[in-house]
């Protein structure tokens, strides 16, 4: 299983409008893997774009 300190250091994204009012809109369930996406870390999305992929193990 790929770690997600394995793609690098965090790519953090700049938002576009306003932030969202909860917390729970900064995450997507992803729909191949079914795995919580954080939005904020583009290192996660790209991943995730990824045809076959599969889910990420979460590090420190």
């Amino acid at each position: 299983m790929t770690k997600l300190s394995d793609l690098g250091p965090p790519i953090v994204g700049k938002r576009h409008g306003n932030e969202p009012s909860d917390e729970r809109d900064h995450f997507h369930k992803c729909g191949a893997c079914g795995q919580m996406i954080d939005l904020r870390d583009l290192r996660q999305v790209i991943w995730h774009e990824k045809p076959g992929h599969e889910p990420l193990e979460l590090d420190a």
